[in-house]
């Protein structure tokens, strides 16, 4: 395969060839490139990469938050990420529906990486590497071709141009999800704020506080990730079908930060707002012959959660090893069968109103070892960790849940809100 032309920044026009073709450049497509680079000499494998223009097309700025690997607690946060890190967490707390303090000092780091960092960071690599072909473009059209897989589309002129790869990565977000027994939304907003006094603590990640106002069918709570005494990332965020209006995003926020939280005068500084979906749909990793998703299009997401970034980086470090070892790139399962069975049922159990939401979430942090849950909700545990969890949960609406769940039918789902849309979304 003849190799492409390469260049430190983005290209508008390219037909050239490359060994490995990523289409996106968010979480999953620029995580790719950076495990792609990390095992293999640009020598050996030929990357390009496209990217969508500036505009409505291309995802906003957002956070991504993880848990950093296990054994990693020494070094500096988030070594090897390849990005910096914009705060971390030892002591995680959740606040019950009324008022009680759980969680604690936890054995491993929760980190905040701001996406545009993470971008700057891969631009800068790319550009001491000189080895990555980046190709800016609407990608219309994904498909086989003998002996690899084509990627077409039209540049910001309206130009067409076509992209050709052995391996196809596909990281753009599914404009529909899969047929599903049940689909709720995790749907936020958020205010970057800065306090006229201290009211933060910058070692305190505050998970959930559910003293929020709860649906009728779901979940409600609030969201603090203190950066300093005095700033911090305050968001509300709901497990239901459809997300809220701007302006009852808003009026939440008020109220948890006036009446729940009260902080006193601050200024909000900045704004972020996104729809995740949470879903026991199942998400075909392979498009085609040469053609794989990756990222949420591939479910990476975890449904009980929303939490996608880590589980990104397991993927994409698997799929580089695969590649620079001359085996088929298939991205692994990103969730054990297991996680996805005890997922699907909690979702039923939410939304039929079977479990109290708040009640769930307080109870799984007050019974069980802190390490243990955050393993668990990091798809980390182990099965006896999962057994012992299960056994302290509401063991009767689950059972009956997960019971069901055989005799459901998998029904269509909504178009997915995309970048652009009134909605916009985030994955952490």
């Amino acid at each position: 395969m003849s190799r492409p032309g390469t260049t430190a920044g983005p290209v508008a026009h390219t037909g050239a060839d490359a060994d490995v073709v990523v289409v996106g450049a968010g979480a999953a497509g620029l995580s790719l490139v950076r495990h792609l680079l990390d095992v293999s000499s640009p020598s050996a494998l030929s990357v390009a990469v496209v990217e969508p223009p500036p505009g409505p097309v291309r995802s906003p700025e957002r956070t991504w938050c993880f848990w950093e690997e296990e054994g990693a607690g020494a070094g500096r946060p988030g070594a090897g990420l390849g990005a910096p890190v914009t705060a971390s967490w030892r002591r995680l707390l959740v606040r019950g529906p009324g008022g009680e303090t759980l969680g604690g000092d936890s054995p491993r780091r929760y980190l905040m990486v701001r996406s545009a960092d993470f971008i700057r960071a891969m631009d800068a690599r790319l550009a001491a590497v000189g080895a990555v072909t980046r190709v800016t473009g609407t990608v219309t059209a994904v498909g086989d071709v003998p002996h690899g897989a084509r990627v077409s589309g039209t540049d910001a002129d309206g130009r067409p141009f076509a992209l050709t790869g052995r391996w196809v990565f596909d990281s753009r977000p599914p404009r529909v999800l899969p047929p599903a027994h049940t689909t709720l939304l995790q749907h936020f907003r958020g205010w970057f704020v800065r306090t006229a006094e201290d009211r933060f603590d910058p070692g305190t990640a505050e998970l959930m506080d559910l003293r929020t106002p709860q649906p009728r069918r779901g979940l409600s709570f609030a969201y603090v990730l203190p950066l300093t005494p005095r700033e911090a990332l305050v968001e509300y965020t709901e497990f239901s079908p459809s997300p809220l209006s701007v302006r009852e995003y808003e009026a939440a926020l008020r109220h948890y930060t006036e009446r729940v939280r009260p902080l006193g005068e601050f200024t909000v500084t900045g704004a972020e707002q996104g729809v995740i979906p949470m879903t026991d749909g199942r998400f075909a990793r392979r498009a085609g012959r040469s053609v794989f998703r990756i990222g949420t299009a591939g479910g990476a997401t975890r449904p009980s959660t929303g939490y996608t970034f880590a589980t990104v980086q397991r993927q994409s470090a698997q799929v580089a090893a695969a590649l620079a070892a001359g085996r088929a790139p298939v991205p692994p399962r990103p969730h054990a069968r297991r996680h996805l069975a005890m997922d699907a049922a909690l979702l039923r159990a939410l939304a039929t109103g079977r479990v109290d939401g708040a009640d769930f979430f307080a109870r799984l942090f007050r019974r069980n070892r802190l390490d243990s849950v955050l393993r668990f909700l990091d798809g980390r545990s182990a099965f006896h960790e999962e057994v012992a969890i299960g056994l302290r949960s509401p063991i009767w609406p689950m059972a009956r849940s997960l019971a069901e769940l055989p005799l459901l039918p998998r029904r269509p789902s909504a178009a997915v809100p995309r970048p652009g849309d009134p909605h916009q979304r985030k994955a952490c």
